[in-house]
């Protein structure tokens, strides 16, 4: 029998590559073919336990390996490199966030992805958790009534002395480009598009070059306010991650439970178990693949991820100005900001590097 089954290529071997090998494991939608790496015994290594191809190299695998689509699991600072040369070779491209570190190249790389009729996403865990899901229905029922704060907390202590995620000119900054392009994403995907931001860094603990603790002040277009607490070295000890009150009622979106209460209610109504990393990567690979075959809509569409990105450029922005930043509508919906500060000048989120 001929197997139908999208043909993936992954290109990197850490960390994050494992989880998409356990998350392709007997799926009947899609299947890895090859891996590759710059480090060829990483590439062998991970190919071997899924039983496919490696290289070292991601340009030999592309011409050697008929693909439908690659996923992306590089530091940020490859990836318009690397993406955009699949997309020019009419490959879809699932790239780890965030998409770019700056907005020029990805700008490039949505572009060049709808010139090419191809699809491009980003991958971002947390918005296909099905907790998630179902928290973004309660919201848009209006059972909470009017929306007036969104809070977001990604904190735990991670020594991040080794790792390429503290080198700026590898990842584009610290944990707020790092952990923060989640937050934003969430952010926009439950109240919106967001109109300005400001950022205050805490104390850096860790001895790094950038930043490790920070907290983030958003407005959206619509007038819903949100925090967002990130650090690499406290651990707020919070049971949930995203908690949403409306002007009726509250939603906690949590790491092992998420459950919402009305006001006009004594009792909090349970509608999930909380946080499960497989099913959220293949619940992402499930709805890409869908996309590709035309089955199914993106969750998170090439706009989206260009808007992540010009939002953390914003709040580099502010963290250096200390001052109120206007986000870029440009990948937004195109309306006028809600009772916006005077815009700042932008400037690139890391210099001289393109």
């Amino acid at each position: 029998m001929t197997d139908k089954r999208l043909r993936f290529g992954m290109i990197g071997a850490g960390a994050i590559a494992q989880a998409y090998a356990e998350a392709f494991r007997n799926w009947d939608v899609a299947r890895l073919v090859a891996v590759a790496d710059i480090r060829p015994e990483a590439a062998k290594a991970l190919a071997e336990g899924i039983g496919c191809q490696s290289y070292s190299s991601y340009s030999a695998m592309a011409k050697k390996e008929k693909l439908d689509a690659v996923v992306v699991c590089t530091p940020p600072v490859t990836h318009p490199k690397i993406c955009l040369d699949f997309l020019e070779r009419k490959v879809h491209v699932l790239c780890e966030k965030p998409l770019s570190i700056d907005v020029k190249n990805a700008k490039l790389m949505v572009e060049t992805a709808r010139s090419a009729q191809v699809k491009l996403t980003m991958a971002s865990k947390f918005r296909y958790v099905e907790d998630v899901i179902r928290a973004k229905s309660i919201v848009a029922s209006g059972i909470l009534g009017e929306i007036v704060l969104f809070e977001n907390a990604f904190t735990s202590r991670v020594d991040m002395s080794l790792r390429w995620n503290a080198e700026s000119k590898i990842s584009g900054g610290g944990v707020l480009i790092d952990n923060g392009t989640h937050s934003v994403d969430l952010m926009r995907y439950f109240i919106g598009p967001l109109a300005e931001v400001q950022v205050v860094e805490g104390k850096r603990v860790q001895g790094l070059a950038v930043e490790d603790t920070v907290r983030i002040f958003v407005r959206s277009i619509s007038g819903v306010m949100g925090t967002i607490d990130l650090s690499w070295s406290i651990n707020k000890e919070l049971d949930s991650y995203i908690n949403i009150y409306g002007s009726h009622g509250t939603v906690f979106v949590g790491w092992k439970e998420s459950k919402y209460r009305q006001s006009s209610s004594r009792d909090w109504v349970v509608f999930g178990n909380g946080y499960d990393k497989v099913q959220a990567f293949r619940s992402q690979i499930n709805n890409f693949s869908k996309a590709i075959r035309g089955e199914e809509n993106l969750l998170i569409t090439a706009e989206d991820a260009l808007a992540s990105v010009e939002v953390i450029e914003a709040a580099y922005a502010a963290l250096r100005q200390n001052q109120w930043t206007t986000v870029s509508q440009k990948a937004g919906n195109g309306r006028k900001p809600y009772r916006l500060r005077p815009a700042v000048v932008k400037r690139p989120l890391i210099s001289g590097i393109q």
